[in-house]
Order: C-alpha cells, then structure tokens, then sequence
C-alpha cells in the first residue's frame, strides 16, 4: 500500500475515534415532577462508568418459593428477567446489568442511583393488578357466627375467663387464666367484636391496633374452610381514620376477577384537574377492553374495587357508566412520584413470582472516584514503564513504537465508546494489561529486524522481512489472547465481561498500531533517508 493511502487510512480511524469520543448533546423526553412530558437537552458522555465506577446499588434476587404457584421455576427466572428489564428501562437507569446467576438468582446493579429505597421498591414490587366488584350479599355477616365457632373450639376466646390455648398466645389473645380449666365464653365471638360494618356494600372495618390479629384469625386453616363461597376477603393498602381512631378496611369481593393487569398495554401517572391528586391513567388492550367493558355495563351502581399485589387501593368507587379500553386509578395521600412508580410497574408487567433480595450492596461515588484515580495512576506509571523500556532498548525503532501506542489509546477509547460500553474497574485493568500486549507485537518485530541486519542485509529488506517472519508469531498469540477473552465473556458476570470486553478491543487496536501504523512510520523514515545503512534499533 502506498504511504498517501496509509495515512489516509490512519487519518480515517483517528476521526472516527475522535467523534465517538467526542461528547455530544441530546434532546429527550423526559416527565417532570408535576406529570408533563418535556424535552431536556442532556450531555451524552462518550465512556459511561460502570457501578464501580460512580457509585450506585447491586442487588441480588431470588424466587420466593414460599408463594411460588407455578412448577416451572426456569420460565419464572425468565419471565422475571423480562419484566425487570421494562421496569428499570422504564426507570431510566443508564447501562443496567440485569442477568441471571446461577439457577435461581436474578443481580441487578443500577449505576449512578440516588434513591436506593425507591429502586428497591420498583425491583421487588409484583405489580399484580385486579379489578373485582364488591359483594352485596352479606356473605360474611351471614358466616361470622360460623368463624366465631371454629375459633371458639380452637380456644381463642372474646372475653376474660379463659385460660390462653397456644392459638391464642400465638394470636395475642387477650384472655387470662384463672385456674386449671378455662371458662367457656358464652358472649359474642372475637370476631364479632373486632369487625364492624363499613360505608360501602362489602366494607368492614378493623381498629389498625387489632389488624394484625384479625389477619392471623382469617389466616388459620379451620376458618378458611367456613368462610363464605364465592367471596374472597382482601384487606385495604393503607389504614384509614375514623373519628380520632385508625381503622384498616377489610373488603368481601366476588372470587372472580372482572380483568387483570394482563391486558394493559400503556399506564401513565397524572395529576387530577378536579383534585390536584395523582392519578394513574391505563389503557387496555381490544380483547381487555371489550372484556372490562361488558362488565363494567353490567354492574354500573356497583362498587369495584382495584387491587394492587392483592391489597385494594383506596375506596372502592362506584361504576357510573360502560368503561372500556380507558380508565383511571386514583391514588388517595399518595404522591405523584408513586403514582409515577405504579405506572411504570405497571407497563412492565407483573412479575410472575414475588422476589426477595438476598444480598445488597451499596457503592458510594467517594469509592468510585477511589477506584478511577487508582487506575489512572496505574495505567500512567505502567506506560511510563513501557515509554523508558522501548526507548531505551530500541532507541529510534521504539520511538516510533511509542509513537503508535498514542494512536493506540485513541483506537481502543474510540472503540469502546463506538460500542456503547461501560467502564468498569476492571476494564481499566484490561486497558492498562492491553497497553503491555500493545508493544508486545512491536518487540517480536524488532527483534526479527535486528536478526536480518545481522545477516548482512539492507535496512529496506530487513523491516519488509522483519514484519512477514514476525506475523505468524503475532496473529497467533493475539489469537489465543482473543479467544481467552471470549470465554471470560461468555461465561463470566458483569465486571469479568467488562475486563473481557476492553481485552479484546485492546489486542485488536494493538495489531492495527503494530502491524500498520508502526510500519508506516518506519517507511516515512526510510523514504526519508534513502542511503541509511544501519537502522538505530
């Protein structure tokens, strides 16, 4: 190849380099906190960090297999995988990983994360959503006697004169002893007295400081089994004051969901223009839509209650009219942020068995500085090595070698940036490792050009010999560098990947800067002194 075509080629991958590295603004669109999409010119960096690099969050999930339902856990890791990748895409986090570990672990690590809690709360919610209608039938009050009966012969008693069975200390009866055997309680069962009618057809209310006790009472085998066919109990999202008292609702609803979150296709959080609360607007596909449509028509006056992850949300409202394909969750004492939180939820769909976190672990921006400045250090006193080392033993020859392994960072930054990788702490190690294996190939060639000048030969026939003897010991230990790389790629996590990545990048920049660009300045010189009959190496 002629020189003019040389430096062409090399000016070409120069300003290639130099324009992905370049940093470059860009307008998105972005939700504000008041709900309203705008347009933000935002600086797009060329080399985005990695978590250990800027700080941020790694979490480690599992299927939590006490409410597993399913019995295909793989299709559940994926299923779980899929729905995590909207979420945090939705969530706005650059460059997340999100991969399955091992059999049965999902690690998420978000760089750059500012409100760990938040994010926490996005990863692990279910995001199960429901529609049901209340039940107007009185199902409960008509079972109560039954549920006070059974509790009644599991010794859980309403009044004093009982002694504690285990199921009531379990329970945190509230029954005293008073000698060998226990007084049969004659008054209105426990339950009884601890539920009372609510506002709403299917409503019950429970004093908040009872809630948990009341729950257990419902959880027990023998009292699932008397209550009431057809109707399921859910408990409200949140207490709910009642004079000077907190009251938590319990609601019976029909068993059989009119539509669940399956069927959305678009959630948004809003404001309110009646309220000012906020509200998420959902959208439901045409099967959904006709389906919640020919329901809600057949039950406008009734209530229907909206559950999130089995919890209802909010005072069930009443169906004024048909609702199709649109509608509205409205979001009571709750902020904009969270409504903006469900809607992406959401969007991205329900996770198919709850996770919970295994391992977390958080990386402050002070360590990430830490690790950069390290690497830097490292990488500056490994290339002032290499810069004396070449000089000093290949004189003119490692010059220009030195030369070359400028375009060389140039090339593999460039490339990295082209790419859309992320910097993490040991990719720098794989960039500082890869600046050694850069003047590797170079060492190989001049050593093969001084043994031809030793056998008499001319300078001009000893660089052409010097590259094509060398090239065969280049091509092959790049090569299995490479391949090694590929493996750790394949088979490695995030940071092991990472150094992989910038390995790879790196060799191949480096057999461009050797074989080539090192080659070019060598004919420069020549071309330069036609008579030189000793090359300085």
């Amino acid at each position: 190849m002629k020189l003019r075509n040389r430096f062409i080629v090399i000016g070409a991958l120069v300003a290639l380099s130099i324009f992905y590295l370049y940093p470059r603004e860009q307008t998105i669109r972005e939700r504000g906190q008041d709900g309203v999409m705008r347009d933000v010119v935002v600086t797009r960096v060329p080399l985005k960090r990695g978590l250990d690099l800027q700080g941020g969050m790694h979490l480690a999930l599992e299927l939590d297999e006490e409410k597993r339902v399913s019995t295909d856990p793989e299709r559940d890791i994926e299923l779980a995988l899929t729905v995590l990748r909207k979420r945090i895409d939705e969530f706005g986090v650059a460059e997340p990983l999100i991969q399955k570990s091992g059999e049965d672990r999902i690690v998420v690590e978000l760089a750059g994360i500012t409100d760990p809690a938040r994010a926490k709360g996005i990863v692990q919610k279910s995001a199960f959503l429901e529609f049901r209608i209340t039940d107007e039938s009185g199902a409960l009050d008509k079972s109560l006697p039954t549920i006070d009966r059974t509790l009644r012969s599991l010794g859980v008693q309403a009044g004093p004169g009982a002694r504690p069975s285990a199921v009531q200390q379990l329970l945190g009866g509230d029954t005293a002893a008073t000698g060998d055997t226990a007084a049969v309680d004659t008054g209105p069962g426990v339950l009884s007295t601890l539920i009372s009618p609510g506002s709403l057809p299917g409503e019950y209310v429970v004093p908040e400081t009872a809630y948990p006790r009341v729950d257990s009472m419902l959880a027990i085998p023998e009292v699932q089994r008397v209550l009431p066919r057809g109707v399921v109990l859910r408990w409200g999202s949140a207490p709910v004051s009642q004079g000077v008292n907190a009251v938590r609702p319990l609601y019976v609803l029909e068993d059989r969901p009119i539509i669940t979150g399956t069927s959305l296709v678009d959630a948004a959080a809003q404001l309110d223009p009646m309220t000012n609360g906020p509200i998420v607007v959902f959208e439901l596909d045409r099967s959904g839509g006709r389906r919640f449509g020919a329901e809600t028509g057949r039950h406008v006056g009734d209530y229907m209650a909206i559950l999130l992850d089995g919890l209802v949300q909010g005072q069930p409202p009443v169906i004024q009219s048909r609702i199709d394909r649109r509608g509205q969750i409205t979001l009571y004492n709750r902020t904009l942020q969270e409504a903006q939180d469900l809607a992406l939820t959401l969007k991205a769909g329900a996770l198919p068995v709850p996770l919970k976190i295994v391992e977390e672990r958080q990386v402050g921006a002070s360590l990430g500085q830490d690790a950069i400045r390290s690497g830097v250090e490292a990488g500056i006193i490994g290339t002032v090595f290499v810069i004396l080392i070449m000089i000093g033993y290949y004189r003119l020859a490692g010059v220009l070698a030195v030369c070359a392994l400028g375009f060389y960072v140039v090339f593999t930054l460039g490339a990295l940036a082209m790419m859309g990788s992320t910097l993490t702490l040991p990719g720098l190690a794989g960039l500082v490792l890869s600046i050694g294996i850069a003047v590797d190939a170079n060492v190989l060639i001049f050593e093969r050009i001084r043994e031809e000048l030793a056998l008499g030969k001319t300078v001009g026939l000893s660089v052409d010999e010097g590259f094509r003897h060398a090239m065969s010991a280049i091509v092959d230990s790049n090569v299995t560098t490479i391949l090694t790389a590929l493996f750790l790629f394949q088979f490695g996590t995030g940071p092991v990947r990472g150094f992989a990545v910038t390995l790879i990048i790196g060799v191949v920049a480096s057999m461009i800067t050797a074989i080539f660009v090192t080659r070019t300045f060598l004919l420069v010189w020549l071309q330069r002194r036609p008579t030189l009959q000793t090359l300085s190496i």
